[in-house]
């Protein structure tokens, strides 16, 4: 099996099948602001073109480049689609000219020819990617892989039953907006990034511990922010409370951990693995690598320079218009608020969403020492009630959530009717943002949830994780086995230690006495006292203490 490192998190694997083309991206994404690090803009593309399969794991820009699909890849290509619980991945597949699908069951084999096999692990909670997420297995007669990109699977014995993998390829560097655009003091905003840099990276040791694959290959981020508004998101000098580490920083973390069969995988990067879990590697020019890896700052303000025509075109297509956009929100927005009886419960109060005509609420600068920056003062507020289930201009209630919008990005969401904000206009980092309390995730999971089938969906998923739960012993408790935000099975997942219980996919914490999230004040586990041990079925199952 030949694997080649198209950037990021694309690879063209080639197998006695036919090319998987997995994930290709070269477009900036996010309204120009994340590109991909390094600069794969050089590459030869032609035999990516077309390839006999493509795998587009989920709808994130950074992995669903619709105008590179749209212009380069051939339509002929037969795309093996995750078994997601809605159509939206599908759909927009379809509108840029594909016709040729393999629908996918999750974790059961698929056989192409050749002998080559694949399996598709599809993540479905409304947390995960743009509802869905995925990972792929690949079996080429015995060769092995795993390309897990963002996804965080959590049924480990199924995907172990695949067989010994010769190569795992995973995410292990951030991917989201927070703490950077958050009115944080200077020293939270540390804390925080250095817990969640940390963290990233211990969930996917955790991951490479968990499969066991002979070579170790991290890819997938991170992204690098090329717009000068931007710019000081970019981790340049290690800083251990950036959040978006580069492959060098986690291939030393692993190492200080006794991971050593690990690879740099840069785009333009070979790797050639055998059914005896062999790797031969065709590296990129060292003379390449050093550039990216020790002038980090030189190397992307040339690359800033490269595309900053990019950037201005398309600044230039965001839209001028100024539209009602109080009523046009109202109209599309109350009707699902009517049956989101779950989203509503668990949001339990307001959201102020404040319209700037600037494009001066980016995160950027002025908000990097704490304060929320001198900005612009908003033309329209509007409130989001999930209280009395409306939309409508704020007449200064209290609101626990506070974003702060740049006006061309929110008219484009609203004349778009855009289902995914929080996976759109939230990852592009071109706002503000400011909270009374913890995180909240049914705020986020509504922001990606703007359509019918998409609420459906979420209201379905929180009425299911009601129901009746699978059991699982924690130490002097029983609680529920599965995490109540990520449905991950706390046995594989979690542990407990002085009464309180920790998922470790998100570091969730609970307490084990009420059952409360100490996390995040908005999901509650279940979990009642043992008041008599020896009734206990001796099936159960032991979460380990810490």
């Amino acid at each position: 099996m030949r694997i080649t490192s198209v950037g990021h998190a694309g690879l063209l694997v080639e197998t006695s099948a036919g090319r998987i083309l997995c994930d290709p991206w070269f477009n900036p994404a996010f309204f120009a602001s994340w590109f991909p690090f390094p600069d794969n803009e050089a590459m030869d593309t032609a035999q990516l073109h077309t390839a006999e399969y493509l795998y587009v794991s989920h709808l994130h820009h950074d992995h669903f480049d619709a105008e590179w699909l749209r212009t380069r890849m051939s339509k002929d290509t037969v795309v093996l689609l995750p078994d997601y619980p809605v159509r939206d991945l599908r759909t927009s597949l379809e509108d840029l000219g594909f016709r040729h699908f393999v629908q996918t069951r999750d974790l059961e084999p698929t056989q192409l020819d050749g002998g080559v096999q694949v399996m598709v692990n599809a993540l479905t909670s409304p947390t995960d990617g743009p509802i869905g997420d995925s990972a792929i297995l690949i079996d080429d007669n015995g060769t092995r892989i795993l390309n897990q990109n963002d996804a965080r699977p959590v049924d480990e014995p199924r995907i172990r039953s695949f067989g010994p993998l010769a190569g795992h390829f995973l995410q292990y560097s951030g991917a989201i907006w927070y703490p950077m655009v958050y009115d944080f003091p200077a020293r939270m905003k540390q804390t925080v990034g250095r817990r969640k840099r940390r963290n990233g990276m211990a969930r996917a040791l955790n991951y490479v511990e968990q499969y066991g694959a002979e070579h170790v290959f991290p890819f997938a981020g991170p992204p690098c922010f090329l717009d000068e508004e931007l710019f000081h998101l970019n981790d340049l000098d290690g800083d251990d409370a950036n959040i978006f580490p580069d492959q060098w920083v986690f291939l030393d973390f692993l190492r200080e951990r006794g991971v050593t069969n690990t690879h740099l995988l840069l785009p333009g990067t070979v790797a050639e693995l055998g059914p005896d879990r062999s790797c031969r590697l065709e590296q990129v020019d060292e003379r390449t690598v050093a550039r990216i890896r020790d002038d980090r700052t030189g190397y992307l303000r040339e690359y800033q320079a490269r595309r900053a025509d990019r950037i201005r075109a398309e600044k230039a297509g965001w839209p001028t218009t100024r539209t009602d956009l109080l009523t046009g929100l109202r109209e599309w927005v109350e009707p699902l608020l009517q049956y989101a009886d779950r989203t509503c419960e668990g949001i339990n109060g307001r959201v102020l969403v404040e319209v700037v005509d600037t494009p001066d609420a980016t995160g950027a600068e002025e908000g990097a020492d704490g304060g929320t920056g001198a900005g612009t003062a908003p033309t329209e507020q509007i409130l989001f009630d999930f209280l009395d289930r409306r939309v409508a201009r704020w007449a200064g209630e209290e609101c626990r959530y506070r974003f702060e919008l740049p006006r061309p990005l929110v008219e484009r969401m609203v004349a778009e009717r855009c289902p995914d904000w929080a996976n759109e206009l939230f990852l592009s980092c071109r706002f503000k943002a400011a909270r009374k309390g913890p995180f909240n995730e049914f705020v986020t999971t509504f922001f990606a949830s703007l359509s019918t089938e998409r609420m459906a969906y979420v209201e379905g998923y929180y009425a299911e994780l009601s129901q009746t739960e699978e059991r699982a012993r924690a130490g002097d408790h029983v609680v529920q086995r599965r995490c109540p935000h990520l449905k991950a099975d706390l046995v594989r997942f979690g542990s407990h230690r002085d009464g309180i219980l920790t998922c470790r996919l998100h570091d969730w914490e609970f307490d084990l006495a009420t059952g409360r999230c100490l996390t995040s004040d908005d999901r509650k586990i279940i979990s009642e006292a043992r008041v008599n041990p020896s009734d206990d079925d001796p099936d159960l199952p032991e979460i380990p203490a810490a």
